[in-house]
């Protein structure tokens, strides 16, 4: 059974955001991507960059020649009154990296800003180098301004820790999140949140219960191990309501393979508020859970938590389990199996009807399990 990888749904969601930012497309119209791996996305995304920055015709190069003859202020003067944000972007790709930043230090501020989000993705690195550190900043700080966290997420992880210490308290909780979602470099995120602090983080968290559940998911699913688990304690402290907002937020969109594994980090009283959640007393929403458990083998993570459902919660649970097919069944049996969680299991076996337990009894991974001891 080829198996979905919800995380990858929302990379692809940034990736696919990513893509239309670059075409001047509505996301929408990019829907035909959903469900391709999220890497393909990015490769695609790549290959497109590629296409649009190398492609481009020989005026910019001839552009690009007359610039270096010139003094960088005059650059700048011409860059942003006879070129313009879009074209200025394209010429200072053609550049050397040195002489680009000798230009966008001599432009006004709102004008470079408003150009990054049509420079080459590639040339990013190189420029941001090379730019003094105050100016980065308020380039930082415009682009939040300008609610462009796409653009925010090319930069970022090139930033050098002195000029995220200084941009982050003035960018709002919400931009975090949105340009975590939206990074190039996952590997820098880490770094981030160290410099973020803990009381920083815990208000970028609570900031995802107005809309932003998923752009938290995605993030916490790119951190080290031991920042995931803050973050998934951080969420499961939320007020309850704001929490239910996040049960449902992930039933809606299909991303409980985002919101599982967070849940299995959670000490068992931080899991119990989960647990009784008023989301997971819907059989709608109980009953979604479990083909997404089958799909993505994640009766481990799931499994402590079903334990601490309310009893009509398990009932819906073993119910919808005791529906499935005989190949699913007997693929839960064998995860259940390799990974010793039948202590887990049997309570909810318990709760089947008596044609249900018969099948999960005849299924060859627990005669296996018979026959072995």
């Amino acid at each position: 059974m080829s198996r979905v990888i919800q995380v990858d749904k929302l990379r692809n969601r940034a990736e696919t955001e990513k893509i239309a930012a670059l075409l001047g497309e509505d996301p929408g119209r990019l829907a035909f991507l959903d469900g391709l791996p999220a890497d393909d996305v990015r490769t695609l995304r790549e290959q497109a960059v590629a296409a649009l920055f190398d492609g481009t015709p020989d005026m910019l190069d001839r552009i690009a020649r007359a610039t270096k003859l010139v003094p960088a202020g005059v650059a700048a003067a011409i860059s942003q009154k006879a070129l313009g944000p879009r074209l200025a972007a394209a010429v200072a790709g053609k550049l050397e990296p040195a002489r680009a930043a000798d230009i966008i230090e001599k432009l006004p501020v709102t004008f470079t800003a408003e150009s990054c989000a049509h420079l080459d993705p590639r040339r990013i690195e190189g420029i941001v180098d090379r730019l003094d550190e105050n100016l980065l900043v308020r380039i930082s700080v415009a682009l939040a301004e300008r609610g462009d966290h796409l653009t925010m997420g090319r930069f970022v992880g090139h930033l050098r820790d002195s000029a995220l210490t200084r941009i982050l308290p003035q960018v709002d909780d919400a931009v975090v999140l949105r340009t975590g979602f939206a990074i190039d470099r996952p590997q820098r995120l880490g770094r981030i949140i160290e410099l973020m602090g803990p009381e920083r983080l815990a208000r970028v968290v609570a900031s995802a219960a107005d809309g932003l559940w998923p752009e938290a998911l995605a993030v916490a699913a790119m951190v080290p191990g031991e920042q995931r688990g803050a973050i998934a304690t951080l969420a499961a402290r939320q007020p309850r309501d704001r929490l239910d907002s996040l049960v449902r937020t992930v039933a809606e969109e299909g991303l409980w393979e985002s919101l599982l594994p967070l849940v299995a980090l959670l000490g068992e009283e931080d899991r119990r508020a989960v647990a009784v959640l008023p989301a997971l007393t819907e059989p709608e929403v109980l009953a979604a859970v479990v083909p997404a458990v089958v799909a993505t083998a994640l009766w481990a993570e799931f499994l402590p938590l079903v334990e601490l459902l309310p009893e009509r919660s398990r009932t819906v649970v073993a119910e919808t389990a005791g529906s499935l097919t005989d190949e699913e069944l007997d693929a839960l049996a064998r995860e259940v199996d390799k990974r010793n969680l039948w202590e887990l299991v049997l309570p909810l076996v318990e709760l089947m009807d008596d044609p249900a337990k018969e099948r999960i009894f005849a299924l060859p991974a627990f005669q296996d399990r018979g026959d072995g001891g």
